[in-house]
């Protein structure tokens, strides 16, 4: 393994973070609080593993240096908003996952269910595209 791997391992640790998040949703749902909290703990330390990651990746192996849109210039700007649509709320859900986390830790079921019915939505969005710029940066429009 090298440098060149961790995109594609990224996109792996975003796809578990995926299924961890629907699987703790579908818990909740059910009313399994044990299976939700293991989901929900298991999302988060994958979405920090990933985190770790993906500014190793970015600030050490490409040294900052952004990885260029191969695809075909139509596709450039529906491409830069879901990008930004992406950076943007990937910054947010920090903050926001470390707060649900915080407040189911201590109990307060309430003002966790306040929060998570934002964090939820928000952080799926955030893996599934991830996911998405993967394929389109690395598997569909490789870099030349």
């Amino acid at each position: 393994m090298n440098g060149t791997d961790l995109p594609a391992i990224n996109a792996g640790l975003n796809a578990l973070s995926t299924v961890f998040l629907v699987a703790g949703w579908l818990s909740i749902r059910l009313g399994h609080r044990l299976a939700h909290r293991n989901c929900m703990v298991a999302a988060f330390a994958t979405s920090t593993l990933f985190l770790a990651c993906y500014l190793y990746h970015k600030f050490v192996v490409m040294r900052g240096i952004h990885t260029r849109f191969e695809g075909p210039k139509e596709f450039l700007i529906p491409y830069l908003i879901l990008l930004f649509s992406h950076i943007v709320l990937a910054m947010a859900i920090v903050p926001m996952a470390m707060v649900s986390m915080n407040r189911a830790w201590r109990e307060r079921f309430d003002a966790h269910r306040r929060i998570a019915r934002w964090t939820m939505p928000l952080w799926l969005y955030v893996s599934v595209t991830g996911v998405v710029i993967y394929f389109l940066l690395y598997r569909i429009w490789k870099p030349q």
